[in-house]
């Protein structure tokens, strides 16, 4: 977008914007001083812009005029934002790095900041050390402890493929038990969980303590024990993302079973396949989808699929009219077979690390879906990518309108609960004011969004009047980022930085992203994640060297914390090993359909 340089413009350059001269003028004189002070191009320029003089009531044809004249002439990605060395010493990893910089990075350590990239890099040729000090710092706990951090066997034993590598091989761990547990992170009385019904915006805002959300999870886990199904079982959820399905997810891995991840926008057909693909011993759904003044059926699109036994929740209250199918159960008379245990502590199962968790699914766009199994160390990916990138920590709370179906959905739930946060959920459409009101209302601190629903919000201004200054950082996913829309996100809160995550189904989480002690530029990513390697495939078919930039087709590393090792409809070395160029002996691994999997 061109425009004037800052030192150009006038005040009546401001007031022709809309805003009345004599705020114009007041504006102006603001700018003449930051300018005086900063020059008129500079980072440093626009940080006191956007910290001082730029507010959400202001016309955004006035944030454009002042990010745009700042860099008019700064070349590809300016900063949006930039960090704060006070704010960065109470960072997760600006802590960690405080007490640890120099025991990690020795002279090469020089403060949190300027060490980022050096800490990334250890994070990938130090794994043992990385990966046992993130998962202390999440306060994991095993009821086996593994024998070690990483078994790199890139053999094809027994026709299994280990080319990402053995991570905390000889490991039991129950994920769902961990985000329940009580440790130095929060009490029994924290709020874990907080929502908000779509057309109830006048009404308080629900809230469950972590004591409340263990006892709905016991009673469903209890529940689960008495349809006789055996143990690692696949169960499906298709249902909204709402605080149900959220115990209900909880309670089939506390209890021993594996999550089947099914969308509740799918038709019967996809919801079929999914069913028979996972061989799913049963499901959870809800009889309609309440959005607005509208029911849209759900259950009957389940029965279409020909599931499994079907437990239905009520969207609308605690009953409804239409005649179950034969077989299946009300969420009342479910819940009631466990009615003598409901107060009684569920013992979690303990499983080898590697044992499945979630089935979730590729988009099948192209073809019969992808079956991806994560295992129970996926949700430690997750939530150490939280822990690092986003800086999720003890009493944030944090919203991304999502669903189990989708990644993002378990990762919302590993990302908040073992950081000790709180899961903000909305029950409804996130497009309008009335998501827009609960952000406010909740105080969300970190808000992921994918740029389709901040199209929306831009379009139809529906944040307007609201106060999103609580947010510390925003997230963003699933789709190419527009500059110019998230230069209007970060406006909404004050210029709050926008973290970048690319990454897919098959890894729980990111291999490129940003950091809250790096620079961050509108839709662009700023590292790595943390312990992955990135490479770039020449024309020829060969890696080019990390150190030398050029065009061509992204691979990955192939020692991924968390990721997946085997698909269930398909070859899992074929599909993402097979012919992939070799790095230090290793074979890399083929990225692009992960991508695809948000």
């Amino acid at each position: 977008m061109a425009g004037k340089t800052l030192d150009s413009i006038t005040s009546q350059d401001i007031a022709a914007l809309g805003i009345p001269s004599e705020v114009a003028e007041k504006l102006h004189q603001t700018l003449l001083q930051i300018i005086t002070s900063c020059g008129a191009a500079t980072p440093q320029t626009w940080s006191r812009i956007s910290k001082e003089l730029l507010n959400p009531d202001l016309p955004y044809s006035f944030h454009q005029m002042m990010y745009y004249g700042c860099y008019s002439h700064f070349g590809p990605d300016p900063p949006a934002w930039s960090p704060d060395p006070e704010n960065v010493m109470l960072t997760n990893v600006g802590q960690l790095l405080e007490r640890r910089g120099k025991e990690f990075l020795g002279s090469r350590y020089k403060d949190p900041i300027s060490s980022f990239s050096d800490f990334q890099e250890f994070s990938v040729s130090n794994p043992e050390v990385y990966w046992k000090t993130v998962l202390d710092e999440l306060s994991i706990s095993f009821s086996v402890p593994p024998q070690c951090v990483l078994y790199d066997n890139p053999s094809r034993e027994n026709g299994l493929s280990y080319p990402g590598g053995q991570w905390l091989p000889g490991a039991f761990i129950n994920p769902a038990r961990n985000c329940l547990s009580v440790n130095d992170k929060r009490t029994l009385d924290d709020t874990v969980v907080i929502w908000h019904d779509e057309g109830d915006d006048g009404m308080p805002i629900n809230r469950m303590t972590l004591e409340e959300l263990r006892r709905e999870v016991w009673s469903v886990a209890y529940a689960l024990d008495t349809l006789g199904l055996e143990k690692g079982s696949a169960i499906a959820i298709d249902m909204p993302m709402n605080a149900n399905s959220v115990v209900i997810y909880l309670a089939i891995v506390l209890a021993g079973y594996i999550v089947v991840s099914i969308a509740d926008s799918f038709a019967s057909r996809e919801i079929s396949t999914r069913l028979r693909i996972s061989n799913a011993k049963a499901i959870f759904t809800q009889d309609f989808i309440i959005r607005g003044d509208k029911s849209l059926p759900l259950y009957s699109r389940v029965v279409d699929a020909q599931s499994p036994t079907a437990i239905v929740i009520p969207a609308g209250g605690s009953s409804f009219s239409m005649e179950l199918r034969d077989g299946d159960m009300s969420w009342h008379d479910f819940l009631q077979r466990a009615i003598n245990s409901r107060d009684d502590e569920f013992a979690a199962i303990e499983q080898p690390i590697e044992a499945f968790t979630n089935i979730l699914f590729s988009s099948g766009t192209t073809g019969e879906p992808k079956a991806i199994p994560w295992t129970n160390a996926t949700p430690l990916k997750a939530a150490a990518d939280a822990w690092c990138h986003m800086d999720i920590q003890k009493g944030d709370i944090v919203a991304w309108p999502t669903n189990l179906g989708w990644m993002m959905g378990p990762w919302l739930v590993y990302a908040s609960l073992l950081n000790g946060a709180t899961i903000a959920l909305y029950n409804g459409a996130p497009l309008g004011s009335g998501f827009a009101k609960f952000v406010q209302d909740a105080k969300v601190t970190m808000l992921g969004v994918i740029p389709s629903i901040v199209r929306t919000w831009k379009s139809t201004n529906c944040t307007a009047g609201l106060d999103w200054s609580s947010i510390r950082c925003f997230a963003s996913t699933g789709e190419a980022s527009s500059v110019d829309e998230y230069l209007w996100l970060m406006g909404r809160a004050q210029y709050k930085p926008i973290i970048e995550y690319c990454g897919g189904t098959e890894i729980g989480g990111a291999f490129v992203t940003g950091s809250l002690l790096q620079a961050q530029s509108l839709a662009a990513f700023s590292t790595p994640a943390m312990g992955c390697s990135l490479f770039i495939i020449g024309d020829d078919g060969n890696l080019l060297p990390q150190d030398a930039s050029g065009m061509g087709e992204l691979a990955l590393g192939p020692l991924m914390f968390g990721g997946s090792t085997t698909l269930l409809n398909a070859d899992h070395y074929d599909v993402y090993f097979k012919g992939m160029p070799i790095w230090n002996g290793k074979v890399s691994k083929f990225p692009s359909p992960l991508i695809s999997m948000w």
